[in-house]
């Protein structure tokens, strides 16, 4: 299973990074964790344009779900369209929303694209992937995801403030992509984002073996993040996210 990460920024697209956007490969079956502001572009440096098989979005805030608009004008009037429609696992509200966001009636809306397929705690195959989601504490739905295969796993956090559902769903997972939004201090805001701190806290409860700190905002210095986390109590390795970085669990 191998994990490339297109975009890790939070909020909005940065300098350096789309918004947040996940690709897990395994027996040549794609599958997209968000497909948050700006990630399309960067996808084509990884897989062709028409290469997805699945998408998953962890909730419909624009820097996770926006560019499923673009695409899908890529799979309605790309040059060998009709292409297949792809199956969109998203919570409730997402067909209707998504097209408003884009300008189209509800009907058809984005479903001549898209299969969309409602989102609900627990676990689902898609293609070689064994998924499963569960609710983390933000002030929308909003999911975590653990993807497996081979004996292998990669947790995402989606955005969450403190969670116990992450640290269950992360249990001894290989790979845990947790979102760092804040810089720590005793009075962060509850229910929203985690610190570099608190996303360590949750990989050292889960007992995961490497943890890979994103969603990390323009406007926070990142050192400051990264510092943070070493004051979390994990003990495995810990870096920040960065587009373009690749990870193999085998």
């Amino acid at each position: 299973m191998k994990v490339t990460i297109i975009g890790c920024s939070g909020s909005f697209p940065g300098p350096d990074s789309p918004a947040s956007c996940y690709l897990v490969e395994a027996e040549g079956f794609r599958l997209l964790l968000d497909f948050g502001s700006g990630s399309l572009g960067v996808l084509q440096r990884f897989i062709g344009l028409y290469d997805v098989d699945a998408i998953f979005l962890s909730h419909l805030h624009a820097d996770h779900c926006l560019d499923l608009c673009g695409y899908h004008v890529a799979r309605t009037y790309g040059p060998a369209a009709p292409y297949p429609r792809v199956p969109v696992h998203a919570p409730a509200d997402a067909p209707r929303r998504l097209a408003a966001a884009y300008g189209m009636p509800e009907e058809p809306g984005l479903e001549t694209a898209f299969a969309f397929a409602r989102l609900a705690p627990g676990t689902i195959e898609a293609g070689p992937f064994r998924v499963t989601s569960a609710l983390v504490n933000h002030p929308v739905e909003a999911y975590g995801f653990r993807v497996e295969y081979g004996g292998r796993s990669v947790t995402y956090s989606g955005d969450t403030g403190e969670c116990p559902e992450l640290v269950k769903l992360a249990e001894n997972t290989d790979l845990l992509l947790c979102e760092a939004s804040l810089l720590h201090r005793p009075d962060l805001p509850v229910g929203l984002h985690l610190s570099g701190k608190q996303a360590a806290e949750h990989a050292a409860e889960a007992g995961a073996a490497r943890l890979v700190l994103t969603h990390l905002v323009p406007w926070n210095d990142e050192a400051h993040v990264l510092d943070d986390a070493t004051r979390g109590g994990f003990t495995g390795p810990v870096e920040l996210a960065r587009s373009g970085a690749a990870y193999t669990l085998a």
